[in-house]
């Protein structure tokens, strides 16, 4: 197991002790979905209606601090909280869940699983790939067509992803994308 794997599996047994829903997102949740790459921080998405950062933090103990100042996310208008952990300057992001119609409908739809023994969720495929899209940096550009190719194009529901993309303007950036992803027979 990783570092960052171990970091983030104490943040979501954290989550699960504090009772505090969440699904875990960005590289991990590509992850489930295609060869494994290295990232620099965790994604959790998370619901904080009834509970507050302070909870968290105490379940987390001493070896993890809370950046000062939350900051705001521009693509879904969410307010995103950064935990470090220690000394290794490991960084979970926390981004609430907005009101945004995509975020919503991601977070009803994610699938449960484990992250080693902790039980956390993560959004199908569809999801992810959407979300991606949103972001469109040239990390997200290769996990979108590393997805498509791992899982196979027709493993997809793309009516739904149309149905998004077509919602966020980012279809022709979709179709552009799987247009690059090599045929594997």
């Amino acid at each position: 197991m990783t570092q960052a794997t171990e970091i983030t599996a104490r943040v979501i047994a954290a989550l699960n002790q504090a009772g505090i829903p969440h699904m875990l997102v960005g590289a991990f949740s590509r992850n489930a979905y295609a060869h494994a790459r290295a990232t620099q921080d965790a994604d959790l998405v998370v619901v904080m209606t009834g509970h507050t950062l302070a909870e968290l933090m105490r379940a987390l103990g001493p070896d993890f601090s809370l950046e000062e100042q939350t900051t705001f996310e521009t693509n879904t208008g969410t307010m995103r909280d950064t935990l470090v952990a220690g000394e290794t300057g490991f960084k979970i992001e926390l981004f609430h869940l907005s009101a945004d119609a995509h975020d919503q409908e991601r977070f009803r739809r994610r699938n449960p699983t484990t992250f080693g023994p902790h039980p956390t969720s993560i959004p199908p495929p569809e999801d992810v790939i959407i979300t991606k899209l949103r972001w469109l940096r040239h990390k997200d550009r290769e996990d979108i067509k590393d997805i498509i190719a791992y899982l196979g194009a027709e493993a997809l529901d793309w009516n739904y992803l149309h149905h998004w993309t077509d919602h966020h303007g980012t279809r022709a950036k979709l179709d552009a994308i799987r247009a690059e992803v090599p045929q594997i027979d």
